[in-house]
């Protein structure tokens, strides 16, 4: 089933869901490699051109999910889920689209500051805005680093949680994620 029902998420919703989450960590992976490469590299312009080119498509893959949530809701909380649950599980999942979003107008704000496009492969161009502020990259940079390290770090939590959920609590939180019925 493609939509999600009261109960459990659809294909859609699934695929999405675990596209980002691994998309979030291998960029997450390489930005953190590519900081430290030397000019001398042979990624040294390689590493950044995969690493925007993959941050676009996340970006457009953020707004589809937006989109698919609006016309498919998600499913409602286990009645097994404590209210502090289901409170936090709201805030973390806005800080983490939040966090999503905060990265990749932040890459864009470093990327363009020159007045170059943002090449996403050999597909299409982002054009840039240009420097909008002062020392924009180098503030980007600060935010875009700060809010990587959050965004894992929650993501993180996110995960334990749900296997909390699946371990100790013995529910079917997990399992709805994997687009399994209960």
């Amino acid at each position: 089933m493609l939509k999600n029902s009261s109960s459990h998420y659809g294909l859609v919703s699934v695929v999405l869901h675990w596209l980002v989450a691994l998309t979030v960590f291998g960029l997450f992976g390489v930005g953190f490699w590519m900081v430290d490469l030397s000019y001398y590299s042979e990624w040294y312009r390689t590493a950044p051109y995969w690493h925007k080119s993959v941050g676009i498509l996340l970006a457009i893959a953020m707004l589809l999910r937006l989109l698919w949530r609006f016309f498919s809701p998600p499913p409602t909380a286990l009645a097994s889920h404590k209210s502090w649950e289901k409170r936090t599980s709201a805030v973390v999942q806005f800080c983490l689209y939040l966090g999503i979003f905060m990265l990749v107008l932040s890459g864009y704000l470093i990327s363009t500051e020159d007045g170059r496009p943002i090449a996403v492969f050999t597909w299409f161009e982002v054009p840039a805005l240009g420097a909008l502020f002062a020392n924009q990259a180098d503030i980007a940079g600060l935010v875009h680093e700060y809010v990587a390290y959050s965004l894992i770090a929650l993501a993180v939590l996110h995960g334990l949680a749900a296997l909390k959920h699946h371990f100790i609590d013995k529910d079917n939180t997990l399992k709805r994620m994997f687009g399994r019925k209960p």
